[in-house]
C-alpha cells in the first residue's frame, strides 16, 4: 500500500512555510548577531533536508521493529537524559541544561525521550490487555517509567516538555480503556503536583503572575507576552505583509522560536493564522483517521500517541502566544526554529506514514 500522500504534503507545506517565517522573524537579529541574515534559515534548512530524508526512510521501516526493540530505545533515551545533566557533557541554554552542544548546533535528548516513551507505552499496553483495568499491573508500571523520565527532564529543568510527555501518555491510557476512576484521581494528583512544582521554583510563579497581569511587570516577566500581543494586534485581517514585521526588530525576544506564530499573525493577519491552524487541523484529522483504522493494537496506540503529542504541543504553543496560558518554552512543531524538534517531529511523522501503508 502507498503512504498517505495528503499527510506527507501537509507536513512538507508546514515545514517550508516554517523556513520562510524563520527567515522573516530572525533576519534582523541574525544580521546583528552573526552579520548574516540567513544564519538561522541555513541551519534550519539543513535540518529540514535531513528530516525529509529521515521521514521518508522511517516511513519504510515496519513498526514491528519498534515493538521488538522498544526497551532498548527507551534505555538509550534514559542514558542520554542522564548524560545531558552532567556538566561538561550537557550545555546550558536559556537557563536549562537540556542540550548536547555540537559546535553552534544543539541536540535535545528530551525530544527523543517523548517518542521513545510512547513506543514503550504502546508495546506494554498491547502486550497486557488483560491487566488494563488492574491499576497495579496495568497502569503503575507505565507511570513509574513516565515519572522517572519526568523527573530527569525536570532536573534540566523543562516543565513544558514534561507536560507534553505526561499528557501524551495519559491520552494513550485513556484510548486503551483504562477505568475513568484512574483519571479522576490522577487529575487531582496532577493538579497537586503542578502546584508543588510551581511552589519550589519561584520563576514559575513569576510566569503565572505575568500571565494573570503581564502589565504588572511589563519590562520583566510580562515582557514576552506583551510584545507578542503587540505583534498580533496590528496584523488585522491580511497582515502587514511578508518581511514587514515591526516586533522582530528587537522588541520580541528571539521571535524565530516559541513566539514565531506572533510574527505570522503580524505579517499575514487573521487569514494567515487560520491557514496555519487549518493545516495543523488537517494533519491531526489525518493522524486520527490513520490511528482509528489501524487493526494492529501496537500501531494503533503508537499512532494515537504520536498525533496526541503533536496536538498537545501545538495547542500549548498557540495558547501561550495569544496569552491563554503562562509561558512554557514550547516550540510550534515544524515551524519554529529548532533542529531537535524538527527532526523528531518529522521522524514521528515517518512512523505515522508507515502505519498508513497498511490501511
Amino acid at each position: 500500500m502507498k503512504i498517505n500522500k495528503l499527510l506527507f504534503i501537509t507536513i512538507v507545506i508546514l515545514c517550508l512555510f516554517g523556513l520562510l517565517m524563520i527567515y522573516s522573524s530572525s533576519s534582523v537579529w541574525s544580521e546583528y548577531k552573526f552579520n548574516d541574515s540567513f544564519h538561522y534559515l541555513k541551519y534550519q534548512g539543513i535540518f529540514f533536508i535531513i528530516g525529509l530524508f529521515l521521514m521518508i526512510f522511517i516511513s519504510k521501516i515496519n513498526t514491528d521493529l519498534y515493538f521488538k526493540y522498544s526497551n532498548y530505545i527507551l534505555l538509550v533515551s534514559f542514558i542520554l537524559l542522564i548524560l545531558v545533566l552532567i556538566p561538561g557533557i550537557g550545555s546550558v541554554r536559556n537557563g536549562s541544561r537540556s542540550w548536547f552542544g555540537i559546535g553552534s548546533l544543539g541536540i535535545q535528548p528530551s525530544e527523543a525521550a517523548k517518542i521513545s516513551l510512547i513506543i514503550f507505552t504502546s508495546k506494554y499496553l498491547s502486550n497486557n490487555r488483560e491487566y488494563i483495568n488492574n491499576f497495579f499491573k496495568g497502569v503503575i508500571p507505565i507511570l513509574c517509567v513516565t515519572f522517572v523520565f519526568f523527573g530527569l527532564i525536570m532536573l534540566q529543568p523543562d516543565l513544558g516538555t514534561d507536560l507534553i510527555l505526561f499528557t501524551s501518555i495519559i491520552a494513550i491510557l485513556f484510548i486503551s480503556g483504562v477505568s475513568i476512576k484512574f483519571f479522576i484521581f490522577g487529575g487531582l494528583f496532577g493538579i497537586l503536583g503542578v502546584i508543588g512544582l510551581i511552589i519550589i521554583a519561584p520563576y514559575r510563579m513569576n510566569r503565572i503572575t505575568a500571565f494573570i497581569n503581564p502589565w504588572k511587570d511589563e519590562l520583566g516577566t510580562g515582557f514576552q507576552i506583551i510584545q507578542s500581543l503587540y505583534a498580533i494586534g496590528p496584523g488585522g485581517i491580511l497582515g502587514t505583509g511578508y518581511l514587514n514585521s515591526i516586533q522582530k526588530h528587537f522588541y520580541l525576544p528571539e521571535p524565530q522560536t516559541d513566539f514565531i506564530f506572533s510574527i505570522i499573525c503580524e505579517e499575514f493577519g487573521v487569514v494567515g493564522a487560520f491557514i496555519i491552524v487549518g493545516l495543523f487541523s488537517l494533519l491531526f484529522y489525518l493522524g486520527i483517521c490513520i490511528a482509528t483504522k489501524t487493526d494492529d493494537l501496537f500501531s494503533k496506540y503508537l499512532a494515537f500517541g504520536i498525533i496526541f503529542q503533536l496536538l498537545f504541543q501545538t495547542i500549548m504553543n498557540l495558547s501561550v502566544v495569544v496569552g491563554l496560558i503562562p509561558v512554557t518554552g514550547v516550540t510550534l512543531p515544524f515551524i519554529s526554529y529548532g533542529g531537535s524538534s524538527l527532526l523528531i517531529s518529522m521522524a514521528s511523522m515517518g512512523i505515522l506514514l508507515n502505519i498508513s501503508k497498511r490501511l
